[in-house]
């Protein structure tokens, strides 16, 4: 499909971030309407969520996804040299992975399994969800609760990826760990209060002495955490913690104690009890951080995900396609590219640009004996990504297709905006997400058309958890909160100097 690369570009050119991805759902409403889908728009709550649906006769129901998010921080343009996106700054969002390329390698092959169904008469249905705020596992914890994933005959979940093991392969035991992100919002609201004795409140004016307040409390529990980490969960298990302030304090200088704080923690863990753990460590550094600043806490969701469930049989499945697609291949324009961006970091062009492992497949039975040599034998889980929530309410495939990486000279390191261009730059990503494509699209069709396989599948499905959704073995959805959506999460403004990031390109 040559409209892919053109879809592509409009996606990672939009570089919206987490909770604000308003133009790029918006898109794919669009489209996914055009191509006569039956759509959901703010599915779960979320406005910036969709469920598309598809039928043309009663059968099996084949699941595929969009992820369309991007990070603050990385705004590149689709340039073989440094550059942010026009009239914007570096600060702004761009996409990292790429979730633009993701998409629409989805969305492709999503288009194509329905082109086939179609033409050859083959009966069932496909559903298609729009998933916001994959960076902070957002989105899919929530659809999940909601029942979104439920009724499919098999979920088909596609991710670029570079480095080995895990790259133009399918995963196969190791999946995803569990995930909680949360958000301690600090208050100061009874600022006379602070240091009363004999009844007498602290003085207003602005050269005295002023309580402590919001800000001096996100501090306190930042290094608190910073300081503790090493002793909230054991040295080994693969595990992080990473934070971001999301609101800090007044706007303006003045004499009076800031008035909310708030910080947001996510937690990357192989196990749900490993993440209560951390949770219990951070709420105890929370009451002293507000105790001690005269301030009040609150603690709100944002993510509580499950760890991943492996299918062999889907799986296999999707091994099997691959093997019959192949690897991405990149075409002499696409080659010459990454030769323009090694000349723009100061090294050498050479004949064969990206790293080897773009371009061969690897055995998902070799790709887990690699992963599992660095990990403890009782760790049953490793990395993160909320795909993990949908393992558990349908029978799962995730795989992996190359996207373009440079090969780094021995002493050398290839910086963050060289990566996300080639994630944008059309002759470079084109062959990842159209080998994406292919790939869901064979792989829906063989879910769709073949019952064995799809037996296979669900019976694996059942015995894993105990006798599927609801079973003895089955680990229920951990959402029990709405989508945290009222945060200053960062998001591109319209004012009247015109739009732009959050703080102005000038900043």
């Amino acid at each position: 499909m040559p409209e892919l690369s053109d879809w592509c570009a409009t996606i990672f050119d939009h570089g919206e971030t987490a909770w604000r991805e308003y133009r790029s759902a918006a898109w794919y409403v669009e489209r996914l309407r055009a191509e006569g889908f039956t759509v959901e728009e703010g599915s779960g709550g979320m406005p910036t969520a969709f469920c598309a649906e598809w039928h043309n006769a009663a059968g099996p129901v084949v699941g595929m996804y969009a992820e369309y998010d991007g990070i603050p921080g990385n705004c590149q343009a689709a340039v073989p040299y440094q550059a942010p996106r026009e009239g914007l700054n570096v600060h702004a969002g761009g996409h990292t992975d790429p979730h633009s390329g993701l998409g629409i390698g989805a969305l492709g092959g999503l288009l194509a399994t329905k082109a086939a169904m179609e033409k050859h008469g083959i009966k069932g249905g496909l559903r298609f969800t729009g998933e916001p705020a994959e960076k902070v596992r957002g989105s899919k914890p929530i659809h999940a609760a909601k029942g979104y994933y439920d009724g499919l005959a098999g979920m088909l979940s596609f991710h670029p990826f570079y480095m080995l093991p895990m790259c133009n392969t399918v995963r196969w035991d190791t999946h995803c760990g569990a995930a909680y992100s949360v958000i301690y919002r600090f208050i100061c609201d009874q600022p006379e209060n602070w240091g009363m004795r004999d009844g007498a409140p602290i003085p207003q004016a602005h050269n005295a002495v002023r309580a402590p307040g919001a800000n001096d409390a996100l501090n306190l529990m930042y290094t608190s955490s910073k300081t503790l980490r090493d002793s909230m969960l054991p040295h080994s298990g693969g595990w992080s913690i990473s934070e971001a302030i999301l609101t800090a304090g007044q706007a303006t200088a003045d004499n009076l104690p800031a008035a909310l704080a708030d910080i947001n923690y996510m937690m990357r863990v192989p196990t749900i009890e490993m993440a209560e753990q951390v949770i219990a460590g951070l709420d105890r550094n929370a009451r002293a951080a507000a105790e001690m600043t005269g301030c009040r806490y609150e603690r709100h969701w944002v993510a509580k995900s499950r760890p991943g469930l492996a299918n062999h049989a889907m799986a296999n499945l999707v091994w099997d396609v691959m093997q019959a697609v192949g690897p991405p291949v990149w075409p002499e324009n696409g080659l010459e590219m990454g030769r323009e961006v090694q000349r723009n970091l100061g090294l050498p062009a050479t004949p064969d640009p990206f790293i080897d492992a773009l371009t061969r497949l690897q055995d998902p039975h070799e790709a887990e004996a690699i992963l599992r040599r660095s990990l403890p034998p009782e760790q049953l889980h490793s990395t993160s990504d909320d795909y993990t929530d949908m393992c558990w309410h349908t029978p799962t495939a995730r795989f992996y297709v190359a996207r373009p990486a440079l090969r780094a000279p021995s002493g050398s390191a290839i910086p963050a905006w060289a990566m996300n261009a080639l994630g944008g730059i059309p002759a470079t990503i084109d062959p990842m997400v159209q080998t994406a494509a292919k790939v869901c699209a064979a792989s829906a069709l063989r879910l769709l058309e073949d019952a064995d396989a799809r037996a296979r599948a669900m019976d694996e499905f059942t015995q894993r958890t105990g006798g599927g959704i609801g079973g003895e073995n089955w680990i229920p959805p951990l959402c029990d909160y709405e989508p945290p959506l009222d945060f200053r999460w960062p998001e591109y403004v319209t004012t009247p100097r015109g739009f732009d990031w959050w703080f102005p390109a000038g900043g």
